[in-house]
């Protein structure tokens, strides 16, 4: 399971949330090998007034955080990391400067998902990757 949640200026979002959500799922199937059909992307459009950040972050700047299962290597959480960077700028024309990644993993007892405890959930795909 992953959930992300998107954080950017007002325009940004408007002008490249599908763009954005292909990119980002793009780079969790490919880095996680995660099912297509799994897409959970929340968006939190801000206003000007409503995010402070260094100049050199420029007006796209975008925060994208990751809640997941635990149980991924180091080394696929490098890869999500590094296919999010590509991904954002060749697909949204978002910079690497202008993005920030946050990953958080929870063992799957601490979710409930479908009426279920997500250690009690069967899933259809590998969290071990």
């Amino acid at each position: 399971m992953a959930q992300v949640t998107i954080y950017a200026h007002r325009q940004c979002i408007d002008a490249r949330r599908a763009v954005i959500s292909d990119a980002i799922h793009g780079a969790v199937m490919a880095a996680l090998a995660y099912p297509a059909e799994k897409r959970f992307h929340r968006f939190i459009a801000l206003d000007a007034e409503d995010v402070i950040y260094p100049e050199d972050r420029g007006e796209n700047y975008t925060i994208v955080e990751i809640s997941m299962f635990d149980g991924r290597s180091e080394s696929a959480k490098r890869t999500l990391i590094e296919e999010l960077f590509a991904r954002l700028e060749a697909d949204a024309g978002i910079p690497p400067q202008s993005v920030e990644i946050t990953i958080t993993e929870t063992p799957r007892v601490n979710w409930g998902i479908r009426g279920v405890n997500g250690a009690d959930l069967a899933l259809g795909y590998r969290v071990d990757v």
